[in-house]
């Protein structure tokens, strides 16, 4: 078995016992929504990133565009993978679990009293801790 995954097949067959042989078994809809869910995320974050770099000093935007960008990243990737049914979407969703969880305590950190904390609020309990929490459920499911 693992001499196939590095050999191309024989024939003009596919190469599923490749991906078998490196663990991107596929498998049946149940990580759909979640998939979706991730990548929406994911996709949501894009033009976010634009605006925090044309609203914030440049020194700030730099390091939140930054931790944004990685949030996005990982999120998009975990959501494909689920979406494709690869197992391996464990690793992009705990890097963004991570992420999401120091975006908030960070949020909540440096937020001025007033308005600006109260939407930091807003944003972990509703955005950020909710995903957070499903990419940590994800992580640690057994497929």
């Amino acid at each position: 078995m693992t001499l196939v995954a590095f050999n191309a097949p024989a024939s003009k067959g596919s190469y599923l016992t490749v991906r078998a042989a490196r663990g991107a078994v596929r498998r049946a809809a149940p990580g759909r929504w979640q998939g979706k869910i991730l990548t929406g995320a994911g996709l949501a974050l894009l033009p976010w990133l634009g605006y925090l770099a044309g609203t914030l000093p440049p020194a700030e935007a730099a390091a939140w565009v930054a931790l944004d960008a990685l949030e996005a990243a990982a999120l998009l990737a975990a959501g494909h993978r689920l979406l494709r049914g690869d197992t391996r979407h464990r690793a992009p969703a705990a890097a963004a679990a991570v992420l999401l969880l120091a975006d908030a305590c960070i949020d909540l950190a440096t937020a001025a009293p007033g308005q600006e904390l109260t939407t930091a609020i807003a944003m972990a309990i509703g955005a950020e801790l909710p995903l957070a929490a499903l990419c940590a459920w994800l992580t640690s499911r057994r497929t």
